[in-house]
This record gives C-alpha cells, sequence and structure tokens, in this order.
C-alpha cells in the first residue's frame, strides 16, 4: 500500500499492559462499590440463598461480625434489607423504634463507627401482602405510604443511618422524607433516592433473598422497563424534591439511562447491579462458560463507564477480599 504511512496504528497504546494502564479511560475500586446486605431477626445461623449463591441472609445477632469484616476488607459502605418475623398489613416494624429497620443501622454504627450505612426504606419486607405501602383494595395507597416512609426514615436516622434510600417507588416520597427528617432535626442525613426502579424481571431472586410473599406485581408504581424519557424525567423530579444522589435499577441492562441521567444532573449517580444480574454470571461461571471475576469486573466497570459514581453489588465483598479491584 502506498499511504500506509496514513494508517491510525491503535495497536500503538495497547502493545503492553503498562500502556494499556496508562491510558485506560476508566477505573473501578473498592471506593466506588456499596454492599448490599440481608439481615434476619430471630435466626440462628447462615441462611445460604440458592438462587444467589455466594450471599447469605445474615442472622442478626452475627451482624457486627459482618460489618468488621466487610469494614476490613475496605468496603466503606453497606445497604441493609431487613427480613422480619413481625408482619402486619402496614408494615409498621419498619418505623419502631426498636424495629429491625433501627436496629440494623444501630449495629452497623455502633460496631463500625465510620461505616456508611444506607437504610432501605420501603415496606415490602415488612408488610403480609408483600407490596410497598399500604394497601387499598388492590392497589398502593401512595399518599398514604409515603407519611409512612416519612416514619421509617426518621426512625432509620435516629439510629444512626447516615443515608435514607427510599426504594418504594411512591410519587413525592422524596419530598414527604425530606420534610420528616427536618421536623425530626435529622437535617445532614442525605437521601439516596432509587430514583428510576423499573418493574423489572431481574428482581427475582432477591425476592427470594429477602423472603418476599408477594402477589402479583409492582407495574403500577415501578416504571415501565421499556421508557426512556419518562425514565429519566423520574429522576429529575427527586432531584427537584430534594434528593441528595439519584440511582437506577436495574444497572446492567439500563446504561442508556443512566448516561441519559448522567448528562442531565450534576448529583451523585448510584446504580444497583441486582440479584438477577449477579445471579446470571454466577451461574453462567459455574457452567464453565464464563470466567466470573473477569465478568464481573468488565460489567461493573460499563456500569462506572456509562456514568455512575457508586455501584451497589452483591460482588463487592468477594472482589475485595480476592484484592481484585
Amino acid at each position: 500500500m502506498n499511504n500506509l504511512h496514513s494508517i491510525q496504528r491503535m495497536r500503538r497504546l495497547r502493545k503492553t499492559e503498562k500502556l494499556r494502564t496508562l491510558f485506560q479511560e476508566t477505573h473501578l475500586s473498592v471506593n466506588d462499590l456499596c454492599l448490599p446486605i440481608f439481615v434476619e431477626e430471630e435466626l440462628d445461623d447462615y441462611m445460604p440463598i440458592n438462587s444467589m449463591p455466594g450471599v447469605m441472609r445474615i442472622p442478626e445477632k452475627r451482624l457486627a461480625y459482618e460489618i468488621e469484616r466487610i469494614a476490613n476488607a475496605g468496603i466503606k459502605s453497606v445497604m441493609t434489607f431487613g427480613v422480619s418475623h413481625h408482619l402486619d398489613d402496614n408494615g409498621s416494624d419498619a418505623w419502631q423504634e426498636n424495629g429491625l429497620v433501627a436496629r440494623m443501622s444501630r449495629i452497623c454504627k455502633e460496631t463500625v463507627p465510620e461505616m456508611i450505612v444506607m437504610s432501605d426504606t420501603c415496606f415490602c419486607e415488612y408488610t403480609s401482602h408483600g407490596h410497598c405501602g399500604v394497601m387499598h383494595g388492590h392497589l398502593v395507597d401512595n399518599d398514604a405510604t409515603i407519611h409512612n416512609l416519612g416514619l421509617q426514615a426518621v426512625a432509620a436516622a435516629r439510629a444512626g443511618a447516615d443515608f435514607i434510600a427510599p426504594s418504594a417507588a411512591m410519587d413525592g416520597q422524596v419530598a414527604a422524607i425530606r420534610h420528616a427528617l427536618d421536623e425530626a432535626g435529622f437535617t445532614d442525613t442525605a437521601i439516596m433516592s432509587y430514583s428510576t426502579k423499573f418493574a423489572s424481571a431481574l428482581y427475582g431472586p432477591f425476592r427470594d433473598a429477602a423472603g418476599s410473599c408477594l402477589k402479583g406485581d409492582r407495574k403500577t408504581y415501578q416504571m415501565n422497563p421499556m421508557n426512556r424519557r419518562e425514565a429519566l424525567h423520574e429522576s429529575l423530579i427527586d432531584e427537584r424534591e430534594g434528593a441528595d444522589a439519584l440511582m437506577i435499577k436495574p444497572a446492567g441492562a439500563y446504561l442508556d439511562i443512566i448516561r441519559d441521567l448522567r448528562e442531565h444532573t450534576q448529583l451523585p449517580i448510584g446504580a444497583y447491579q441486582v440479584s438477577g444480574e449477579y445471579a446470571q454470571i454466577k451461574f453462567a461461571a459455574q457452567a464453565g462458560a464464563i470466567d466470573e471475576t473477569r465478568v464481573a469486573l468488565e460489567t461493573l466497570g460499563s456500569i462506572k463507564r456509562a456514568g455512575a459514581d457508586l455501584i451497589f453489588t452483591y460482588f463487592a465483598l468477594q472482589l475485595a477480599e480476592a484484592n481484585a479491584l
């Protein structure tokens, strides 16, 4: 070829490991990860979650030990989910001063005060029907539910939670929680809003983990997975209501939404690699189809590359303890 000299030779920056590292654009570290944990009261021993290999329900009496282990691995934040044995129609245990929500935050902060505790704020694990709020007939009562979310948020904040993380997908929930926190004197407690939460089929294993008794679905209050413009609109509403950070859930199938949001907000963005995404990687690796660690890192890196600042992932502890980051 006479014009060989004009070829753009991208290989020049790829020919050694040091060169590839030097010019790498996106970097993933343990500081980018938050570990979701499941804590069950009145449980004697760890309970494996069969649909999420490597994840267990933690007995409440072992929570302090696990928080120390998580902190020693270098992880700086956890998201707490409770598995309650005290269910009722409204999920009232979730806002009791010594209910499971409060006890989880209290134990975490008393054990490792510097651990950033994000308290998942919802009712699906505390209601007898498995929906995310107060039921009137076959529908969740939005306004009654956001009042109760405020009660739950204050109980968690009083117990030491650094972030309230509302996942109930109720309209106006961020404004209601911000008002309740401020009225109770918790003006410095932040809100990590599940601001765009899709009615995804990828949550299946989570329901095993949380012991969900849900009948039916949550499509009347979670988002249609096929709606891109509405996804952005929903997150920007939460920003206007006072959220300190926004979240897209799930993450991997919604990288376009993460990128859209990144281009329209200056707030920090979280993205949740959900139970089904985790399980797909785990079971494919067990079948010998993929390299588990490499795929976990690649998928997490793609979420960060799309624009997320913080990633919620069940791989966090495994990767941290293996020094894979």
